[in-house]
């Protein structure tokens, strides 16, 4: 599977990052069992965050949409990091926790985390559909418009 899951990223043009270190006092993954938790991501590209700022003020939807892809992207290095390389081993995406950085009167966050959702989808298939939150927040670490964590379901 994980030749699949490669192969699909290919057809996508879709290279995994190097997973990013954490930026404070945490770790980027804990496995327990058979869940793998990704801590946050943010809508990091070629080493820094690529989309800034409040949506409904300075980030438009199709804007945060791909901050939302990026962030994805970064889940699926995360991944591949956790698990020696293997992408074949994700199960499924459990959830999904969408955090938007936002005005108080803008709600379409839902729309904006779709990117994340469809990214995810189009990669994994039917592995990749998982629950999620999409939540207004006042700001997000380094001026982030976007950031999601993620728990993944993982074969031994």
């Amino acid at each position: 599977m994980s030749d699949a899951i490669e192969a699909r990223l290919k057809e996508l043009a879709i290279t995994l990052p190097q997973a990013a270190a954490p930026a404070a006092n945490y770790v980027p993954y804990v496995i327990s069992g058979n869940l793998l938790y990704l801590s946050g991501q943010l809508p990091i590209e070629a080493g820094k965050v690529a989309v800034t700022g409040l949506l409904g003020q300075d980030v438009d939807v199709a804007t945060g949409a791909r901050a939302a892809e990026l962030c994805a992207i970064n889940i699926l290095a995360q991944a591949k990091a956790a698990l020696n390389g293997d992408l074949g081993r994700i199960v499924r995406i459990i959830k999904l926790n969408g955090f938007v950085a936002s005005r108080p009167d803008f709600t379409e966050q839902h729309l904006v985390i779709n990117g994340a959702s469809n990214l995810l989808a189009n990669v994994l298939g039917e592995a990749g559909k998982h629950a999620r939150a999409a939540v207004g927040m006042a700001a997000l670490p380094l001026n982030a418009a976007v950031e999601i964590d993620a728990i993944l379901e993982i074969a031994p």
